[in-house]
């Protein structure tokens, strides 16, 4: 998978209006954490993502995460992906239940 960063709450305003368009994906990731990495792992395994994916290093970040959570309403988890659209999280999952293909379809729901 292609990841952009997510290291700033500013760059919500960001995901938000890139959401009006396409759905975008927020993964939520602890580097220290063996289930995290597996999720991980199964996300940049699963082929092309056509759609914009940031990545939040939870230990690097963790502001970034606060205000993620204040935003879309959805109480922290690690590892969490959420699926971003229109301004609202249609979709989220965490630890081992994150699938690439799972977290595809729900992009394509959005």
């Amino acid at each position: 998978m292609e990841w952009s960063p997510l290291t700033e709450p500013a760059q919500l305003d960001i995901i938000d209006r890139l959401s009006a368009d396409t759905p975008v994906l927020i993964f939520k990731h602890s580097t220290q954490c063996s289930i995290s990495e597996g999720a991980r792992a199964r996300m940049d395994a699963g082929g092309h993502f056509p759609h914009p994916a940031y990545y939040l290093d939870l230990l690097a970040h963790r502001a970034v995460s606060n205000a993620v959570e204040a935003r879309y309403g959805i109480a922290h988890e690690s590892p969490q992906v959420l699926v971003i659209a229109h301004g609202r999280c249609v979709y989220h999952t965490s630890h081992r239940a994150i699938t690439f293909a799972d977290t595809l379809a729900a992009m394509a729901r959005a």
